[in-house]
């Protein structure tokens, strides 16, 4: 049985909180804007599933042992902070290839664009702590047993939410840098900033505290 509370309360507070820009939303804002719609929707994919992953770690209890333990939460943080960092210096580095008169990216794959969304969200501790800290305010306190599949369910629905509100981003993003990313300096330039965006998020989670 599922022990819900104020689930309309839930839904609504989900959705504003996806509508707040963080992490996830720069890195789908910078993924579509120097890739354009179809990185930025599988960089969507790729956040979304890493909620996922915090999702089930939550229900079995281990996002606690996450936050309950400094030396976790800070391997987890450094980890994430270095992957960011290497995101954003392998952009910076890379060589752009000469097609005609017109310098782009190298493209990347659908996959290792969607796997690298996942990680990008799964390093983050600060989700972990969030989850441990939202969820439990809509669950019944004597669930018991049912707790679990309870913690799911939010989860289900804050993922369906937030992946509808990321494609949206990805596609707002996508739309507004096209002419942008079509002109061969302005689009050289999109990418380093890109770059520098993720390499500044990493610094930031640096300073999350647990």
């Amino acid at each position: 049985m599922i022990d819900l509370i104020n689930i309309e309360a839930f839904i609504l507070a989900a959705v504003l909180l996806n509508l707040t820009p963080g992490t996830d939303t720069m890195y789908i804002v910078s993924r579509s804007a120097s890739q354009g719609l179809g990185a930025g929707s599988y960089s969507a994919l790729g956040i979304s599933a890493g909620i996922l992953v915090h999702t089930i770690l939550a229900a079995l209890g281990l996002s606690v042992l996450l936050m309950q333990s400094a030396f976790l939460f800070t391997i987890v943080k450094i980890i994430g902070a270095c992957y960011l960092g290497y995101l954003g210096l392998q952009i910076l580095l890379t060589r752009t290839k000469t097609e005609g008169n017109k310098k782009e990216m190298p493209k990347q794959s659908k996959r290792k664009i969607f796997v690298q969304g996942m990680i990008t969200n799964v390093t983050n501790p600060k989700v972990a702590v969030f989850f441990l800290a939202f969820l439990p305010q809509f669950v019944q306190a004597e669930s018991g047993m049912s707790a679990s599949l309870s913690f799911l369910t939010l989860g289900l629905i804050f993922t369906t939410t937030g992946t509808i509100w990321f494609f949206i981003t990805a596609l707002l993003a996508s739309f507004t840098t096209a002419k942008l990313r079509g002109e061969s300096r302005s689009g050289m330039i999109l990418n380093k900033v890109t770059g520098l965006v993720f390499i500044a998020m990493g610094i930031q989670l640096l300073y999350t505290e647990s």
